[in-house]
């Protein structure tokens, strides 16, 4: 663990136990990951690449307690994260973090005001003073008008929605947010302006960002770091810029050459 570490995970393995193909079979194991060290420095932009089924998304679950690693340690600020330990005991990891999914539609209960779900977390969590207050505060961070906390998730844009999500993820001041693709259900320009609020909300909130993409794009404009995984391993990592202009390993070569690149004679044509 790095002296500036707030997220430091060490020899982490998941493995899952496969259906028995027929009786007296052995039961076999899959690797959704395998040996992964991963150290987050506090207050930087930390960025997960890869194809699907690399093992991006297992990763940030292990490292948020919502899944227990096969082998492995995991701590934050130096704190152990043990996902087998009961709810309340991880109030602590829960008032730490907040999280942003991939789809803003599956993402909302449709059947609760935006209001109760940004302030869901300041009840959930316990979080003192005034919450309502807080809501309010929140929904302007993002973008979005008071008067959206009365309405329902239907109501809004897709774009919209993220930022509700956003909103209550947010609510509760969490010193880490992690977005698990966050933008890949939007369209580019929505994806621009959420990208924007992210960037505004770390260097205003000091937030240690922990975001999973696979999209080169996003974490070379946002990232200050990166790893890049393939088939549950970390192959190459380092500061963004190195990784993805002199990449090293043959599989981030393979990775960047597969991002559509617009030909700007053509594109004028």
């Amino acid at each position: 663990m790095t002296g500036d570490a707030l997220i430091s995970a060490r020899g982490l393995s998941k493995r899952y136990r496969m259906r028995s193909t027929g009786l007296g079979a052995p039961r076999r194991e899959t690797v959704a990951l395998d040996d992964v060290d991963v150290d987050v420095r506090s207050g930087s932009a930390f960025g997960i690449i890869g194809e699907s089924g690399s093992g991006k998304s297992t990763l940030v679950r292990l490292l948020l307690g919502l899944d227990t690693p096969s082998s492995g340690t995991i701590t934050i600020d130096g704190r152990p994260v043990d996902a087998r330990a009961s709810a309340r005991s991880l109030h602590w990891l829960r008032r730490r973090t907040g999280i942003v999914f991939q789809d803003p539609y599956a993402s909302l209960d449709p059947r609760m005001s935006v209001g109760r779900i940004v302030g869901e977390p300041l009840w959930a969590l316990d979080i003192p003073g005034d919450r309502r207050a807080r809501v309010r505060e929140v929904l302007s961070d993002v973008g979005l008008d008071a008067d959206a906390a009365e309405r329902y998730p239907h109501e809004f844009s897709g774009g919209q929605r993220q930022r509700i999500a956003l909103a209550r993820a947010i609510a509760h001041r969490p010193a880490i947010l992690v977005g698990d693709e966050p933008l890949s259900a939007l369209d580019v320009t929505v994806r621009a302006q959420i990208l924007d609020v992210l960037r505004r909300l770390r260097a205003e909130q000091g937030m240690t960002l922990l975001l999973v993409s696979h999209d080169i794009g996003v974490v070379q404009n946002l990232c200050d770091d990166v790893v890049v995984m393939t088939e549950g391993r970390i192959v190459e990592e380092g500061p963004t810029e190195k990784v993805l202009l002199q990449p090293q390993a043959a599989y981030t070569r393979r990775l960047l050459a597969s991002v559509p690149v617009i030909d700007p004679h053509r594109a004028q044509d």
